[in-house]
């Protein structure tokens, strides 16, 4: 299983490129996963449903089957976030597990930038960034810049840098916020 990060600012466009960028891989027979880190609290389940009734009463998991889908749920209740290696190992296997967030880990990521954001790059500053994706030419930086709207590009690049995941490399501090 191999991995890549897609990196930035909030408000920068990571999901909107995921979207399409994912469609992209799996028409070209790659299996994708995806995790994604959020600095806020994140809740997939409705107050009132029996998950949330169950959860919100003191399990640790919960895990929500349906006809077409299933979901585990886990709260850490005041423990901390688990790192990114304990994350992947709950994966089951797949080609290719994308990584949004994290900025901090130590394995290779596309940046996304845009300049009418108004907020810096986090190259050269991020670990692991291999290039920007950006919505203008970028001076002045030694990774590539590839065309954000140039989907199959941005995919070759991912396909071309995406590495096996280390445990090492995981083992950095803790989730980091977008």
């Amino acid at each position: 299983m191999k991995v890549f990060g897609i990196a930035g600012h909030s408000g920068m466009g990571k999901t909107t490129l995921l979207e399409n960028l994912v469609p992209e891989l799996t028409a070209r027979g790659l299996v994708v996963s995806l995790i994604k880190h959020s600095h806020k609290n994140v809740d997939i389940d409705r107050p009132g449903k029996d998950s949330y009734r169950l959860r919100e009463s003191g399990c640790k998991e919960v895990l929500l089957m349906g006809n077409d889908r299933w979901a585990l749920m886990h709260e850490l209740r005041g423990a901390p976030e688990p790192t990114l290696s304990e994350l992947v190992a709950r994966m089951q296997h797949c080609d290719l597990v994308l990584i949004e967030g994290f900025k901090q880990g130590g394995f290779p990521k596309l940046e996304i930038w845009r300049d009418g954001v108004g907020k810096s790059l986090l190259w050269p500053h991020s670990p692991g960034i291999a290039a920007i994706a950006s919505d203008q030419p970028l001076a002045g930086v030694d990774v590539p810049v590839l065309d954000l709207t140039d989907v199959p590009a941005i995919a070759t690049f991912v396909l071309q840098h995406a590495q096996p995941f280390r445990t090492a490399e995981a083992s950095q501090p803790a989730l980091t916020t977008l």
